[in-house]
């Protein structure tokens, strides 16, 4: 597969690892809190060991996910994990979505994938929700967005 990616709000960094244990080339897990990315960097060293691939393709950044820098020049991602607390959604999902759209420019066909709770619906302007797994309220959902195509 060869993508980069950048998982934001990275948790245990499980959106990150599974695109590396099916091919990911790289990328960068975004988590605030010191103990969960602590944790991400232990989970890093364990899939490393068992997909038997160096770990120097991958980093951790401690820091607020709606304050990094998203990327730019060659370290556009393909795909985004999004996974933020829920009751942040409504308030982060605006700007984050204008700054991946600022981020992802020089990649049309990047891919967002954005968790959220099934009662919730997004719509950001400038994108184009391709598919939504799951279904039920208070039950996690995932939606696929790409940036709209401009008119």
């Amino acid at each position: 597969m060869g993508a980069r990616f950048l998982d934001l709000f990275a948790g245990s960094g499980a959106y990150g690892l599974e695109a590396l244990s099916r091919g990911a080339a790289g990328g960068v897990f975004v988590e605030q809190n010191a103990k969960a990315a602590a944790c991400v960097k232990q989970n890093i060293a364990a899939v490393c060991k068992s997909l038997g691939r160096d770990a120097r393709d991958l980093t951790v950044v401690q820091a607020d996910a709606r304050a990094v820098p998203l990327g730019g020049g060659s370290d556009v991602p393909d795909l985004v994990f999004i996974d933020p607390p829920y009751e942040l959604i409504a308030e982060i999902a605006p700007g984050l979505f204008a700054r991946l759209a600022e981020a992802l420019a020089a990649k049309p066909e990047a891919l967002v994938v954005f968790e959220l709770p099934g009662e919730l619906e997004l719509a950001p302007a400038g994108w184009t929700l391709l598919k939504r797994l799951g279904k039920g309220a208070r039950q996690p959902t995932v939606a696929f967005f790409r940036r709209a195509a401009p008119a």
